[in-house]
Order: C-alpha cells, then sequence, then structure tokens
C-alpha cells in the first residue's frame, strides 16, 4: 500500500489520550480556553458510534473539546421501538442505573404504556442509536439545528448516507461563507455516483462535499474499512483506514486510535473510498445469489 503507516493501538492512560487530544489542539490552531468543536452530521448507526467512540475517549476534558451529533429533529419512535428500549434498559443493570441517576428512566416506562411519544434526539442524548437500539451508546450532546452545529466546527464527521451527503453539504456552505479557515472533514459515507458530463465518471462522497462545500480536497478525509457499528462500539477489534492528505491523516489516525480500534493511514483517498462503496453492491450480489441456491 502506498504510504500507509500502521498506528499502534497499544492501551494508553488518560494522559497519553490527554496529550494526543492537546497535539490535534495545537494543529488546529486552538489557543489555552478555545474548545476544538467536533461533530458528526448524521445519527445513523456507524455516526453515531463514530461519535460515541469520541465522547468516551475524549469527552470528559470538558474546557479542551466538545462533541455532538446533528439529527434531523421530530421523528418519533414508534411504540413497538418504545417498548424494545425499555426492554433493553431492564436487562443492562448499567443503562438502568444511568437513567435513574439523570431521571430519564420514567419517560421510558410511560412510552412503553402509551402515555408519552419518544422522539429520536432525546433518546440519542440518553444513549440509544434507533439503528441498534440493542446497543446502548454513552449519552450523546445533539443538535437539531444545523447551522448551530457546524457555523464554528473546526471538525466536521459526515456521517450521512452518500444519498444525502451533496444536499446536506451545500446547505452548508452557507454557514460558512464568512468562516476565516475551513474546517478538516472527516467522511464515513461509502456509495458512489455516475455522471456522463463532461465525460463519464465516478464521483465519490469526498468529492461531493469538496464540490458542494467549496472545502479543499486537502481538508476532506474518507475513514472507512471492514466494520460493524455494534461491534466497534463493544470493543471487539476492528480496523479501518484514514485516507487523505499527509497534513491531516497521520495526527487524525493517532487521535482516532483504541486499543480495539486499529487506525492505520493511507494517502490513496479515491481507491478505498470506491471500494468501500463497491463492498455494499458485492454484498447484495453475494445475497441474491444465496437467495437462488436456496430457491431452486
Amino acid at each position: 500500500m502506498v504510504g500507509s503507516v500502521h498506528v499502534n493501538g497499544s492501551a494508553n492512560g488518560a494522559n497519553g489520550t490527554e496529550d494526543r487530544l492537546d497535539e490535534l489542539r495545537r494543529l488546529l490552531g486552538k489557543s489555552d480556553g478555545d474548545l476544538l468543536k467536533i461533530v458528526s452530521i448524521g445519527a445513523g448507526a456507524w455516526g453515531s458510534v463514530f461519535a460515541a467512540l469520541l465522547q468516551d475517549a475524549y469527552g470528559h476534558f470538558r474546557e479542551k473539546v466538545q462533541i455532538r451529533v446533528w439529527r434531523r429533529p421530530g421523528r418519533a419512535v414508534d411504540r413497538s421501538t418504545a417498548e424494545h428500549l425499555f426492554d433493553v434498559i431492564n436487562s443492562r443493570e448499567d443503562v438502568l442505573r444511568r437513567l435513574i441517576r439523570r431521571c430519564a428512566y420514567l419517560k421510558y416506562v410511560e412510552a412503553r404504556l402509551g402515555d408519552r411519544t419518544l422522539y429520536a434526539d432525546e433518546i440519542l442524548r440518553d444513549g440509544f442509536c434507533l439503528n441498534m437500539v440493542d446497543t446502548p451508546l454513552c449519552p450523546l450532546k445533539v443538535v437539531t439545528n444545523l447551522q448551530e452545529a457546524v457555523w464554528d466546527a473546526d471538525i466536521v464527521v459526515n456521517g450521512l448516507p452518500s444519498t444525502e451527503t451533496r444536499e446536506v453539504f451545500e446547505e452548508l456552505s452557507k454557514y460558512w461563507k464568512e468562516r476565516i479557515s475551513v474546517p478538516v472533514i472527516i467522511s464515513l459515507a461509502k456509495g458512489i455516483e455516475a455522471s456522463l458530463d463532461p465525460i463519464p465518471r465516478i464521483i465519490t462522497p469526498t468529492q461531493m462535499i469538496s464540490s458542494a462545500a467549496g472545502v479543499p480536497t486537502e481538508n476532506i478525509l474518507y475513514l472507512g474499512g471492514p466494520n460493524i457499528a455494534s461491534e466497534i462500539y463493544n470493543k471487539e477489534y476492528a480496523n479501518a483506514r484514514i485516507c487523505g492528505s499527509t497534513k491531516w491523516r497521520k495526527p487524525l489516525a493517532k487521535f482516532l486510535r483504541q486499543p480495539h480500534f486499529i487506525v492505520w493511514d493511507n494517502s490513496d483517498i479515491v481507491t478505498h473510498e470506491v471500494m468501500g462503496g463497491l463492498k455494499n453492491v458485492y454484498a447484495i450480489g453475494a445475497g441474491k445469489r444465496l437467495f437462488f441456491f436456496f430457491k431452486y
């Protein structure tokens, strides 16, 4: 692999974690008392888990970093999901105690009884992602106003599907017109678009972001790998590659490192991003082959 460097995944104490945070803050030009602001756009499984990993690792350094998630507001949770959430809560002593301590337990009781409507943004604040309710996350700070979430963010994580990436980042560009410096963007999106104009070609999510938001390509990175979100959050071994410019990929690989989550860095962003999208195509094709095999 061109430019591959392995980032050691050995365990580190609180001091090592704070050192990595301070190193990234210096690179981004943050002064004492100035928060490093990280926001994940999109609250699907991978976007939520990615934000939760950062919150677990760095969230207790409240004077140095702020980690938040943006999601669209107002999505009501159906009763069967509310009941399932309640069952998950009661089966996990740590989650039960956490919600009781935060005075949040009663709303899940009322939701199960049908006396209260739960909304996706509030359950995310309590640490549940709708895409994987069996895997409670750490509580996350949720913002439902997109402008508030991104206008002064230092690092923006694209947790959106590739089909929504262009539209949302076109809107983001309106809020960044007055910025002196551009943010660093880490895209988790898998998928590609096809274009025939001016010549036949594929367009990746990082390319969509650059054209839609006017962010230089050197500030846009792709992170992906053969990962399952719930397994990563449950601390099963996993690895991923962060691809992009040398300036950002090496320090971000170090920053994202966890004992159970090994991050490599690589310069070849297009190849890894395209292969991430093709992986889903292969999975669909393999599923269809198995369907016909068992059917006939």
